[in-house]
């Protein structure tokens, strides 16, 4: 999962699967009652804090909702984790801090608001993350806005992307 800086998604640990993968892991969590198991990194470009680790007590898949949410809580916990190291005070931090891969200091304030549009597009537009977030960008470029505020108007509901008749990506 660090490696990668991707989601781990074990969605039965007593699968083949997961026990050829996980060995020791698989059995041991079995043995304590987890069913499934899912991992989020806790990165912000090139810089891992950590992972936050999911489970359930019984095999089954994230559902997509709950997917969205765990990637706006692995930032959320990302951006707190960042501004802890930095001098204890999360939103200072974030506001004063250095540039993260060359990106406004401001970037870590909207990040959680644009995982949140972009979790909400994914049900909108019945897209997986990377094409909802694609479309987000998208419509930000050519309505000439910063993402962060076509972001706050998808999360307040004042702005509503609908699905491409055409199928050829536009919002």
């Amino acid at each position: 999962m660090l490696a990668s800086a991707a989601p781990v998604l074990a969605a039965n640990l007593g699968d083949e699967d997961s026990g050829r993968r996980w060995p020791g892991f698989a059995a041991s969590a079995a043995l304590l009652g987890a069913g499934a198991v899912f991992a989020f990194p806790l990165s912000v470009g090139a810089i891992r804090a950590g992972g936050m680790g999911l489970y359930r007590a019984s095999p089954g898949p994230l559902p997509r909702a709950s997917f969205g949410d765990a990637l706006i809580l692995a930032d959320a916990a990302t951006l707190l984790l960042d501004g802890l190291r930095h001098d204890g005070d999360g939103a200072a931090a974030a506001a004063g801090g250095p540039a993260v891969d060359g990106q406004s200091p401001d970037l870590a304030l909207h990040r959680a608001e644009i995982d949140q549009a972009t979790g909400m597009l994914t049900m909108q537009l019945g897209t997986g993350v990377a094409e909802a977030f694609a479309r987000l960008r998208a419509y930000a470029y050519t309505s000439d806005r910063r993402l962060a505020d076509v972001a706050r108007d998808i999360v307040a509901r004042r702005l509503r992307l609908h699905r491409d008749p055409g199928g050829n990506g536009a919002p």
